[in-house]
């Protein structure tokens, strides 16, 4: 019995926390507004570190642990890009995704940096970068997922004794009106093994019957 009561306590617990971990929102609207999308432009993505004060040291400081988030952000940005072309090619889904090297050059063209990002609505970036609909999103950690030492992300509520959490943010906003179409919130658990492909494949993996460009989708 006493078993019993903890394999119950710990579904319950699991639960409980897969509940606060996930969190997709799709716009009522989505058909009407996406019903022209051809092209996507993915966007670097906004890499925030918690890192300890001896890590902040060996990044060289402020400035170093800044470099560093703009890296994170950049390899977010490419594994997602390296994900939609994948299931575009598997005809998985309906639009194509903008070459982030054309898309970061004509970001870097119109003088658009990072921290010039936020101040931009997404109708402007996207005449900017002539595509239907942006990507974009945040990553937080409190370990960089290029250093090669703990790279891999596990669902919370897993058996992998992962440490170090971390969030990942996905947005896609329609080019036309700004309007959210798409929203998917993870936290996630570190463990070893991996690298960000890997990671953006098994969190888009879990997502992809709500992804609403998907051909699973199910309104």
């Amino acid at each position: 019995m006493k078993h019993f009561f903890l394999a119950v306590a710990l579904l319950f617990a699991l639960g409980t926390a897969s509940a606060q971990t996930r969190e997709i929102y799709t716009n009522p609207n989505f058909r009407e507004l996406a019903k022209d999308h051809k092209v996507l432009a993915v966007l670097p993505f906004k890499a925030l570190l918690s890192l300890r004060p001896n890590e902040v040291a060996k990044q060289g400081g402020a400035e170093g642990v800044h470099q560093l988030e703009l890296r994170e952000g950049l390899n977010v940005q490419s594994a997602l890009q390296s994900y939609f072309l994948k299931q575009k090619a598997d005809k998985d889904i309906a639009v194509d995704v903008q070459d982030i090297a054309k898309t970061n050059a004509l970001l870097a063209k119109n003088n658009v940096t990072a921290d010039k990002l936020a101040a931009m609505t997404m109708e402007e970036l996207a005449q900017l970068l002539g595509v239907d609909g942006i990507v974009s999103g945040t990553f937080e950690s409190s370990q960089p997922i290029s250093n090669g030492v703990a790279v891999a992300m596990v669902m919370v509520g897993g058996f992998s004794g992962a440490t170090n959490t971390g969030k990942l943010n996905i947005n896609i906003h329609d080019g036309k009106t700004s309007d959210l179409l798409w929203k998917y919130d993870k936290t996630l658990a570190r463990g070893l093994g991996s690298d960000t492909g890997s990671i953006i494949t098994v969190i888009m993996r879990k997502a992809s019957r709500q992804f609403p460009y998907s051909k699973e989708f199910k309104s």
